[in-house]
């Protein structure tokens, strides 16, 4: 293979992975705000279910003290019934208690619909008190593994510059040249050739030049898109021993 050629192969697969590696560092940010955002609607979520139970709490207590209110008239009146003198009195009184009764029932059904109400909103908190509980712990979880892959991946990224230090030198100043020129303006500047196509922007070569690259003796170019172009081995035939 040409010596040019297998350091650009190296170089290319430097630059890939070190470009891939500092997007990755790049996004962690993003998703540890992510996370926090996660855990945030859960807390608030949580806040808001006993927010919920607090005012059920708070009109339950309302209601009882007008039923309260309401059975202290209540019997008042029945003691009152007893000693009326006369019948315009009477009428009177019992329109007062019918009234009361009637309020009576009322706030027996709203109590009834908030000790019901109780019941679904204790459900509710319930289920967001385990729902942060399971999320705090998958959180945690996942930030950790990004703390990791963060401290891992400045690892390799720095093992990979020093190793292009190693690759840069070993190849031919114009050729290095080329190949940062078009890495500036394609992303990667090397491309494996697939089936007689480049393998990055798949426009097909000419016969020449791929029967050329089998030899890999010589620098060729991708015609389309600058690329330099190289052909993978072939893996060589099992022999009946190794077979």
């Amino acid at each position: 293979m040409h010596a040019d050629l297998a350091c650009l192969i190296r170089l290319s697969q430097i630059d890939l992975f070190s470009e891939s590696a500092r997007r990755r560092i790049a996004d962690h940010p993003t998703l540890v705000q992510a996370l926090d955002a996660r855990l945030a609607a859960a807390t608030t979520a949580l806040e808001a279910a006993r927010a919920g139970v607090a005012e059920n709490k708070t009109s339950r207590a309302a209601v009882e003290k007008d039923l309260a209110m309401i059975n202290g008239r209540l019997s008042k009146f029945k003691d009152q019934l007893m000693e009326v003198k006369t019948n315009k009195e009477y009428t009177a009184m019992l329109k007062e208690i019918e009234a009361a009764q009637t309020e009576l029932r009322r706030l027996e059904d709203r109590l009834l619909e908030r000790m019901l109400e109780a019941d679904d909103l204790a459900a509710r908190q319930k289920e967001a008190e385990a729902r942060l509980a399971e999320d705090k712990a998958i959180i945690a979880g996942e930030r950790a593994q990004l703390e990791e892959e963060t401290a891992r991946l400045q690892r390799e990224l720095e093992e990979a510059v020093s190793a292009r230090a190693r690759v840069v030198p070993e190849v031919t100043a114009a050729v290095l040249w080329t190949y940062e020129t078009v890495r500036a303006k394609r992303g990667a500047a090397v491309a494996e050739v697939k089936g007689g196509y480049c393998g990055a922007c798949h426009v097909r070569l000419r016969p020449q030049v791929a029967n050329e690259l089998l030899r890999q003796e010589l620098l060729f170019q991708c015609d389309s898109c600058q690329r330099f172009l190289y052909v993978r081995p072939a893996a060589p035939e099992p022999t009946e021993a190794g077979a």
